[in-house]
């Protein structure tokens, strides 16, 4: 008789990228859910290095069951750049399932708060389920869900359009496409930008919006001085705020009808 086979258990993580030392672990995360992630020997995460950090404080809460060094964190294949996939891409990410189609279970983490949401864990949970594998969702934060909550934009229609295009003339011509989009269906957009650029999406936003749209932006939500800001586009350009540089923000943008 085969051995049962683990589940994929979809861990919530912090929104901070595991730079805050201040953070309680426990005003984010159900203590059942961290002490469920402490038992986890195998992981699969956007980034081995946030996720040890993540571990780590899980550690201070209850105590892992394998030493952290002897935890085995693999991480998630790297998009190709240019859009050509590699010929071994699939093979890559159906070995991630291998902890779980031998016994153990398999803890999928994100950068985004909740695993598979704005996120490319998706791709791990649809094999999981080709696989057979149980796939486990546990609470925890969605850096989208709560930014769209906390704008008060319209949460009955709306879209996550990731990243916006580097270069400037790119980036202008998509954010007014998403703001025409916006407008016509009164559908809210969220974008996401790495944090060292934060400011200079901001920035863009503002040139390329007009006056009467609105703009939400979300900073370090469930953090200590977190915090959320809505306003139309004429009153940002009269704010002095600057956005910080580490910590993740979203941005949500609702077009006037």
């Amino acid at each position: 008789m085969s051995a049962p086979q683990g589940r994929l258990i979809l861990m919530p993580n912090t929104l901070d990228f595991g730079v805050d030392d201040s953070l309680d672990l426990t005003h984010v995360l159900p203590r059942r859910v961290i002490e469920q992630a402490a038992r986890l020997t195998h992981w699969a995460a956007e980034n081995a290095k946030t996720t040890r950090a993540l571990l780590k404080r899980i550690d201070a809460v209850a105590p892992l069951a394998q030493p952290l060094q002897a935890v085995h964190i693999a991480e998630l294949p790297r998009p190709v750049k240019g859009g050509k996939p590699a010929g071994d891409e699939s093979t890559a990410w159906r070995a991630l399932l291998k902890p779980a189609l031998e016994g153990h279970d398999l803890g999928l983490v994100s950068e985004a708060g909740l695993p598979a949401v704005a996120d490319p864990g998706a791709r791990l949970v649809a094999l999981a389920h080709e696989a057979g594998v149980e796939v486990v969702p546990l609470s925890g934060p969605s850096s989208l869900l709560l930014a769209l909550a906390a704008s008060g934009l319209n949460g009955q229609s709306f879209a996550f359009v990731g990243y916006l295009p580097v270069d400037a003339a790119a980036r202008a011509a998509r954010i007014r496409e998403l703001e025409g989009l916006s407008a016509k269906a009164q559908q809210t957009q969220l974008l996401i930008e790495t944090p060292y650029r934060n400011e200079a999406l901001r920035q863009a936003l503002l040139a390329a919006l007009k006056p009467g749209t609105r703009l939400s932006i979300s900073v370090g939500l469930t953090l200590p001085g977190g915090w959320t800001h809505s306003a139309t586009v004429a009153d940002w350009k009269r704010s002095t705020t600057a956005l910080p540089d580490r910590i993740p923000a979203v941005f949500a943008l609702l077009g006037c009808s």
